[in-house]
């Protein structure tokens, strides 16, 4: 995704924060701040979940949408409001616009996953599927703007979006007053933007990080360059922070505010959403572990306490199953084998006699007769197993390597 707004804004303060969370009073959930044993046994410090996850529509994104959309005049909130989203802006833009009377027309890619495109609908969205990407869904709506009159909500980089996004952190610091160190996921930079612009101005002793994913990480290389730049093609499972630049708005506050943008690798944010799913009870999506991500990736580079807060949790179910699989194979709880044996009766059942012994879970087998690479006795095994563990996968390697076999992949 690549948005930009261009143009000045006025700088923000923190009473348009405070005029943020009076707005949404009634409107957006203070959402729970659950403690994480297990990570502050990692970091070496509490740690403290902050979980917008639980928020309505599921993710953050309806604080600064309902925010932006209040401030509409009476002429503009009669022409409606139109957004492109392949998830969690168009979730928070049709309830914020049903709330407030607007009428709302949002784009999303055709493949957009068919929860998100129902949820969007049932908070009262006109949904048109338009593209393969958001990029394309984007110039649709802007299109239909111009052609309708209708106001076009920018996911980020406007300053009452950012306002809005701010209030999470007053509720940090109101119910974590105690906090060294917040870490949040930037995408756009919108929610970085809005909790920097509130806790700095209270708190400027608090460090505020924010979390890229490496393949879709285009604040580290603007920071360096002093302006925004584009990252071309990005690529994450994390749809919630794949965005291609950052805005100028975002970028010049994330810039001044911001202490540090880290990235995490794909392995690190599904190890994120298993570890949340698993100890903290917590669905998240990819965009909204990053934090978590961050502190399994570094996690004595924190002080504490610290405060990770899990953005959002729609995550599509068939992406949550491979994104969990994957999250048990970076963990060494999954392992994929390929090995051969000879083709004859029995030899399958003593493989799985060895496997037995070490108490390694079959989860599925796979043959191979056709290949040119096999010899006219052999056949090629495909295992996948579940594991209990690094050192579990090390103790199923020694056991087949003794008995003989020779894993090949």
């Amino acid at each position: 995704m690549s948005f930009r707004t261009p143009g000045p804004f006025h700088p923000l303060i923190l009473d348009d924060v405070r005029g943020a969370q009076k707005m949404l009073a009634g409107v957006a959930r203070m959402t729970p701040m659950e403690g994480s044993r297990y990570l502050s046994g990692l970091v070496g410090a509490p740690v403290h979940l902050k979980c917008e996850n639980l928020q309505r529509t599921g993710s953050f994104k309806l604080r600064g949408a309902y925010v932006r959309i209040s401030g509409l005049r009476p002429e503009e909130r009669a022409a409606g409001v139109v957004a492109a989203s392949a998830g969690n802006h168009a979730q928070g833009v049709a309830l914020a616009s049903s709330l407030l009377g607007v009428h709302s027309t949002v784009f999303m890619p055709q493949g957009a996953p068919l929860p998100k495109i129902a949820a969007t609908r049932d908070y009262g969205a006109d949904v048109r599927l338009h593209g393969q990407v958001v990029d394309e869904s984007l110039a649709a709506a802007q299109e239909y703007a111009y052609e309708t009159g209708a106001v076009f909500i920018h996911p980020f980089d406007h300053p009452d979006i950012i306002a809005g996004q701010g209030t999470v952190g007053l509720e940090i610091l109101e119910q974590c007053p105690e906090v060294r160190t917040i870490v949040v996921g930037v995408g756009g930079g919108g929610l970085a933007a809005g909790i920097a612009v509130a806790v700095k101005a209270l708190r400027p002793d608090v460090k505020v990080i924010g979390v890229q994913a490496e393949g879709a990480a285009a604040f580290p290389p603007s920071l360096a360059a002093g302006r925004p730049v584009a990252v071309e093609a990005p690529v994450t499972m994390a749809d919630g922070i794949k965005v291609g630049c950052p805005g100028d708005v975002t970028y010049t506050i994330v810039e001044e505010l911001v202490d540090e943008v880290r990235t995490v690798s794909e392995d690190a944010l599904s190890s994120a959403l298993l570890l949340c799913l698993e100890r903290a009870k917590q669905v998240v999506e990819p965009a909204g572990a990053s934090p978590v991500a961050a502190l399994l990736s570094e996690p004595r580079a924190f002080q504490g306490p610290v405060v990770a807060v899990l953005s959002g949790g729609n995550v599509d179910p068939l992406l949550m199953q491979r994104i969990l699989r994957h999250g048990m194979a970076a963990a060494g709880r999954y392992l994929s084998l390929r090995l051969r044996l000879a083709d004859r009766p029995g030899a399958l059942a003593t493989l799985l006699g060895v496997l037995s012994v070490v108490d390694a879970n079959v989860l599925d087998v796979g043959h191979v007769r056709t290949d040119p690479r096999l010899g006219l006795t052999e056949v090629e095994v495909e295992l996948q197993l579940e594991t209990k563990g690094p050192e579990h996968c090390a103790e199923v390697g020694a056991a087949l390597e003794e008995a003989g076999y020779r894993v090949i992949g």
